[in-house]
C-alpha cells in the first residue's frame, strides 16, 4: 500500500489539506480581532469592521473550488522580476495566497510575479522553469496531475489533457474564472499596466469577458490602495448578462466591484417610452453633444448693465465692458458651465477689490467673500450667467422646433431635426415618457454643467453595440483612469453598432488606446465555429476568423422540423447529455416555445437565472443571448432571427450570435428555408445529435 512519502498524489493531496487548514486559520484570526479599542470614533470603527468584513469574506474556501491548481518547481534563483530568493523553490498557484502559522506561503496567488510562469512558460521559452504541474479536480477533490518538465529537452511538447478537460468542462451555474486556464496571449492581455487602455476584439468563444474580468482582479492586486481610492466597474449589455458573470471576481477573492449597464449609469430619469431605429440613431450620434454644448451655453447672455455694489457708504461699480471681458474669459477656458457659474460672482468681486485696493482700502478674502455673497452681484450673476436644468433642456430640445433649429443649425439636417422631435409636446419632466437614448442624452447636458465622477478603472464589455454618445457617457466614467474595451465587430446587432474600433475608442476618449486581437477559440467546438463563420463576409469583412483549439470537434446537427413539437423533441435529446441547454429562439417565437415546453412539461428558466442539476434548460430570446453560453444549443428558425432585425446585416449578425452561444453541441431547427448565406448543407465533419 504507498504512503504519501511514495504516491505524488496523496502529497498533493496531502499539501491540499494543509492549504485549506491554514486558510480557515487566516480567516478564523480575522474573526477573533477585537475593535473595541482599536479606533477613536463611531465612524472610524463602522469603516474598520467593514474591511474586516469584507476580508473575512475574501477568505472564504470555496468547497467546490481549487485552492490551487497548478505548481512551479524552479531550476534557479530568478530575477527580481519574478520573486526574490525563488531558486529552487517550489510553488503552488492557486486563486488566492495562503500562509501558514510562521507566514511562510503555501499557496501563492495567480497575480503574483513569481506565477507568470504558469501562464507564460513553455519548452522554447522555459523562464527558468523546471517542471510545471497542473492539478485535476472533481468538485473540491484532487483527483490527477499531469507534469511538464519544460527545461528537459528530451521531452517533447504535447498538449495538456487536463488544461482541455477543464476548458471543456460543463457548464452549469453561472460563469466561472478561467484562472487554471489562461493562456500565454490572453495573459499578456491580463497582466497590462493600469496606466493604459486596452480594446480586445475577439470573436465568439476567445475568452474576452474572461480576460476583461481577470484583468480586473489583476489591476486590485497590483494597485490595491490606488483602485480602493478610485474605485472599479463593469459595465455589461444587460442585468441578465451581469448576473451571468458576477460570480467571477468574487471566486478570485475581489468583493469590491460594482456592475452596471450604460442604462444604469445615466439613469436620471425613469425610460417608460422607446425610439423608432432611425431616432435612436440620430439621438446616438456624437454630433448631438454639439448641439447640447450650444444649447446650454446658449443661456449665457453678454451683460449690458454695470454692477453697482454698496459697502457701508461707498459704491462700487464694474462697468458693462469690464464684465463683458470677465464673462469671455471664462467662456474661452472651456470649463464645465456650472464651475464657470460659481466662478463669475468671484470675479465681479475681485473686479471690486482691485478698486478698493486703488482707493487705499486694504481688503482680504473676507471681503471678497462678502462682495460675491452682495445681492447686486447675485442678480447680476443669475441674469447673465443662470443656472440650466440638463432635463429641462432636453425637454426643450426635443418638443421646441425653433429651439432645436437654432442649435442644431449645421449639425443635422432638417430631417434628422423632425426625426427626433417629439409627436406630441410635453409638458413637464416628469410627464415624458423618456426613452433610454433621451437619458444619454440628459447625462451628457449634466456633465456639461457639472463635471462626472471619474473612476479608476472602467471594463466595457460588448462594447460594439454602443452608440457614439454611449460611448461618451462610458468615457466620462473614466477620464482619468484607463478602460478595458471588449467586444466583436461581428457581433454588432444595433442599428448604430460601431464600424470600427478606432471610431469607437475616439468616442471613449480613449483614442491611443492598444487594440488586441484574440482569435484562437477556447468554447466554441470546430464544427459550430466553421459554420457560424460562413456569415462572417457579409457581417463583417475583413475580421479574421475564429479558429477553434478545441479536441472535442462537438456535435453539429442541421434538423428539419414541421412544428415546435419537434423544437421541443430536440431539447429532450439535448437534456439527455451533461450540462447546461439554451433554446434559442426568435423573440417573436417565445410564447409559442413556451406553450410547447410547458405542454412537454418543461419549465425552463429566463436568461440569467442559474442553471441547477435539476433545471437545465433555459429559453432565450434571440435579443438577450450576447455573452451568454450553453454546453448545448438548440437554435430555432434561423431565417426568424434575421427577419426579427430592421435590416439584414442587423439581422445576420444577430444570427451569428446565436450559432455562437454552444459549448458542445449544436442543433439548428427550421421549418422555413435557412437563410442563404449560411447555404442548405452542414460543414464537413461531424453531423448528428450524438455527443461525440
Amino acid at each position: 500500500m504507498s504512503t504519501p512519502a511514495d504516491d505524488p498524489l496523496a502529497r498533493e493531496r496531502s499539501h491540499l489539506t494543509a492549504s485549506r487548514a491554514a486558510l480557515r486559520a487566516m480567516r478564523e484570526d480575522v474573526e477573533s480581532l477585537d475593535l473595541s479599542n482599536s479606533t477613536a470614533n463611531w465612524v472610524d470603527a463602522q469603516i474598520l469592521a467593514r474591511h474586516i468584513d469584507e476580508r473575512i469574506k475574501a477568505l472564504a474556501d470555496l468547497s467546490h473550488t481549487p485552492l490551487f491548481f497548478g505548481r512551479l518547481d524552479y531550476l534557479h534563483a530568478p530575477g527580481a522580476d519574478l520573486a526574490e530568493g525563488a531558486g529552487g523553490e517550489r510553488f503552488y498557484i492557486g486563486r488566492r495566497h495562503v500562509h501558514d502559522a510562521d507566514g511562510d506561503p503555501m499557496v501563492i496567488d495567480w497575480r503574483a510575479p513569481v506565477s507568470q510562469p504558469f501562464y507564460r512558460a513553455s519548452k522554447k521559452e522555459p523562464m527558468d522553469v523546471a517542471l510545471r504541474r497542473r492539478f485535476g479536480y472533481t468538485g473540491g477533490d484532487l483527483t490527477a496531475y499531469e507534469d511538464e518538465h519544460l527545461s528537459d529537452p528530451a521531452e517533447a511538447a504535447r498538449a495538456s489533457k487536463l488544461l482541455q478537460r477543464e476548458i471543456e468542462r460543463p457548464r452549469v451555474g453561472p460563469m466561472r474564472d478561467i484562472v487554471a486556464t489562461i493562456q500565454p496571449e490572453q495573459d499578456e492581455i491580463v497582466r497590462s499596466g493600469l496606466g493604459g487602455t486596452v480594446c480586445v476584439q475577439g470573436g465568439p468563444g476567445t475568452g474576452k469577458t474572461a480576460v476583461g474580468l481577470h484583468r480586473v482582479a489583476y489591476l486590485l492586486y497590483a494597485h490595491r490602495e490606488r483602485l480602493a481610492r478610485t474605485g472599479t466597474l463593469v459595465v455589461g449589455p444587460n442585468r441578465s448578462f451581469l448576473h451571468y458573470i458576477e460570480q467571477v471576481l468574487p471566486a478570485l477573492g475581489e468583493l469590491s466591484v460594482k456592475q452596471a449597464t450604460v442604462d444604469d449609469l445615466v439613469a436620471q430619469v425613469e425610460v417608460r417610452g422607446t425610439d423608432d431605429a432611425t431616432a435612436a440613431v440620430v439621438k446616438g450620434d456624437a454630433r448631438m453633444a454639439e448641439v447640447l454644448r450650444r444649447a446650454v451655453y446658449s443661456h449665457v447672455s453678454m451683460p449690458t448693465e454695470p454692477v453697482v455694489v454698496v459697502r457701508g457708504s461707498r459704491r462700487w461699480r464694474v462697468p458693462a465692458y469690464e464684465l463683458e471681458d470677465i464673462v469671455r474669459e471664462l467662456l474661452e477656458r472651456d470649463i464645465r458651465y456650472g464651475a464657470a457659474r460659481e466662478a463669475l460672482p468671484q470675479r465681479i468681486a475681485h473686479a471690486v477689490l482691485v478698486q478698493m485696493e486703488r482707493s487705499g482700502e486694504a481688503p482680504d478674502d473676507r471681503v471678497q467673500d462678502a462682495v460675491a455673497r452682495n445681492s447686486a452681484v447675485k442678480a447680476a450673476v443669475k441674469a447673465i450667467w443662470p443656472p440650466v436644468d440638463p432635463q429641462k433642456l432636453v425637454l426643450r430640445l426635443l418638443s421646441d422646433p425653433d429651439f432645436l433649429a437654432v442649435h442644431a443649425d449645421g449639425v443635422l439636417t432638417a430631417d434628422e431635426q423632425k426625426t427626433i422631435l417629439w409627436a406630441k409636446p410635453v409638458r413637464s419632466v416628469r410627464s415624458a415618457r423618456w426613452s433610454a437614448a433621451d437619458a444619454v442624452l440628459i447625462d451628457e447636458a449634466t456633465d456639461l454643467v457639472q463635471r462626472t465622477h471619474s473612476l479608476g478603472h472602467v471594463v466595457l464589455d460588448e462594447a460594439q453595440d454602443l452608440s457614439p454618445m454611449q460611448y461618451r457617457a462610458v468615457g466620462r466614467r473614466c477620464t482619468t483612469g484607463s478602460a478595458t474595451v471588449l467586444g466583436d465587430l461581428a457581433q454588432g446587432t444595433t442599428p448604430w453598432a460601431t464600424r470600427s474600433w478606432q471610431e469607437a475608442l475616439t468616442h471613449l476618449g480613449k483614442p491611443d488606446a492598444a487594440v488586441e486581437e484574440l482569435t484562437a477559440g477556447f468554447r466554441v467546438p470546430t464544427d459550430v465555429i466553421v459554420y457560424a463563420s460562413r456569415l462572417l463576409p457579409h457581417i463583417a469583412p475583413g475580421l479574421t476568423p475564429v479558429a477553434s483549439v478545441r479536441e472535442n470537434p462537438g456535435s453539429f446537427e442541421i434538423r428539419p422540423v414541421t412544428g415546435t413539437a419537434d423544437v421541443v423533441a430536440a431539447c429532450v435529446d439535448s437534456l439527455r447529455q451533461e450540462g447546461s441547454i439554451g433554446l434559442i429562439a426568435a423573440d417573436a417565437r417565445i410564447p409559442a416555445l413556451t406553450e410547447s415546453l410547458a405542454a412537454a412539461g418543461l419549465s425552463p428558466l429566463a436568461p440569467g437565472e442559474e442553471t441547477t442539476p435539476d433545471r437545465r434548460l433555459t429559453l432565450v430570446p434571440a435579443s438577450l443571448a450576447k455573452g451568454l453560453e450553453y454546453d448545448y444549443v438548440v437554435l430555432d428558425e434561423p431565417r426568424a432571427v434575421v427577419d426579427a432585425e430592421p435590416d439584414e446585416r442587423t439581422g445576420l449578425r444577430r444570427l451569428y450570435v446565436a450559432l455562437t452561444r454552444a459549448v458542445s453541441g449544436l442543433i439548428v431547427t427550421h421549418a422555413g428555408p435557412l437563410p442563404e448565406q449560411l447555404g442548405q448543407a452542414a460543414p464537413p465533419g461531424r453531423s448528428g445529435s450524438g455527443r461525440p
